[in-house]
């Protein structure tokens, strides 16, 4: 019975990455395909795919490429690094059940027309961290118009916009680490993306009519950079600023384009 495989346009469509990516794994010894047709094409197995999963699930763990490829390697290296990474899902687990336990009680109370305790409301709830720094940076109209727009999401718009913000730093990663010119149709189409990102936000200068969106955009882009805790979002496997370069870069070149 022949083995099945399958090219690298439907292992690219099927796990939500690029062939492109697919290509630069290849490159660098992480994923080799099974084989490659008379046309230049590349196909991988069954036990390729597996690898693949196993290299897609170390990637939203944050672990970078190099460690991906030690952790696939050496089997004692897999074992530390997911025990700390599950450390970090636990705690997220932890803050989320906290989280859930608040709502849930909050429901309870309404349903039985009992007295909210305001001090219970709120655990697990941290999206207050950097109110100052917001209202230093943009006013206070500006934190209030956006903690606003916050609180009125329903849970599910507020899981949605997080799994946007989790796509976006996911495929700006993945372009920067692929090589590609920040120029490229690629990277300026994650650009677009994340430009719609965050003219979607209330309260910001990309959202106010008349607003200079392309002086603020830029500015962002230079922040990546300069401030190593957003810097952090989009850290490639080298480490260092490289990954926020790109995506500065990037910006910088759709918004004088485009903006």
């Amino acid at each position: 019975m022949e083995q099945k495989d399958w090219s690298i346009q439907e292992i690219a469509r099927l796990a939500g990455t690029t062939s492109r990516t697919l290509r630069h794994y290849d490159d660098i010894g992480l994923l080799p395909p099974t084989r490659i047709a008379p046309n230049g094409y590349r196909h991988y197995d069954a036990p390729a795919l597996v690898r693949l999963q196993r290299i897609l699930l170390l990637r939203d763990l944050g672990l970078g490429l190099p460690q991906i490829a030690g952790i696939l390697a050496k089997e004692s290296a897999e074992t530390s690094a997911l025990q700390t990474h599950l450390a970090l899902l636990r705690e997220e687990q932890a803050r989320l059940a906290r989280q859930i336990a608040s709502v849930e009680s909050t429901i309870d109370a309404l349903r039985g027309g009992e007295e909210l305790m305001a001090e219970n409301m709120f655990d697990g709830f941290d999206h207050t961290k950097y109110k100052e720094e917001v209202e230093d940076r943009w006013g206070k109209k500006a934190y209030a118009d956006s903690d606003r727009w916050w609180r009125g999401m329903t849970d599910a718009e507020r899981a949605d916009w997080q799994q946007r913000v989790s796509d976006l730093g996911r495929d700006w990663i993945a372009a920067a680490e692929s090589g590609i010119d920040p120029a490229s149709a690629e990277a300026q189409d994650v650009a677009r993306r994340h430009v719609e990102w965050l003219t979607s936000v209330p309260g910001t200068p990309a959202a106010v009519p008349g607003g200079d969106v392309k002086g603020y955009v830029i500015g962002l882009g230079e922040m990546y950079v300069a401030d190593p805790r957003f810097g952090a979002n989009y850290a490639t496997a080298s480490g260092g600023t490289q990954g926020a370069e790109f995506v500065r870069d990037a910006l910088r070149i759709y918004a004088e384009a485009n903006l």
